[in-house]
């Protein structure tokens, strides 16, 4: 048995010499991926901060966004309001100026004269249906000729 002695002498530091390499091989191996996983995970990391940086800057414009849309809102109601104050006066002014035809007679005979002039009625026929003096029956007759 003394060559199974020497065997085991020479195959014994062989084994354990293939083991050390299989083992060193195997830790470079390890620190390779550990080095790229460590690479990996800061840019995931700045990454997130970036994105965490954009949420942040969304979320103030966003803000801003509905700022401006309230200011907006608040402006539109206002112009609503002076609007309808405006249609108010303006329906007021109408009911006055109606009011004020009806009760002028002047006025109604103006109209009346016009009406006249707008259907054709001659200078002679207006002066003589309204009682108009024949210069304000020329000058409702000229006044309608420059308006068409």
């Amino acid at each position: 048995m003394p060559n199974a002695d020497v065997i085991l002498l020479i195959v014994l530091p062989a084994v354990t010499v293939l083991l050390v390499a299989f083992m060193v091989w195997q830790y470079r191996r390890l620190e390779q991926q550990h080095i790229a996983l460590h690479n990996q995970f800061c840019l995931l990391q700045t990454t997130a901060q970036q994105a965490s940086l954009d949420v942040v800057e969304l979320r103030q414009g966003i803000i801003g966004v509905g700022q401006r849309v309230l200011q907006l809102e608040q402006r539109e109601q206002q112009l609503l309001d002076a609007l309808e104050l405006h249609q108010s006066h303006i329906a007021t002014l109408l009911e006055q100026q109606q009011d004020i035809q009806l009760f002028d007679p002047d006025s109604r005979i103006y109209s009346r004269a016009m009406k006249m002039v707008q259907l054709g009625a001659g200078l002679d026929e207006i002066m003589r249906e309204c009682e108009l003096p024949r210069a304000e029956a020329e000058l409702l007759l000229n006044l309608h000729r420059n308006h068409q």
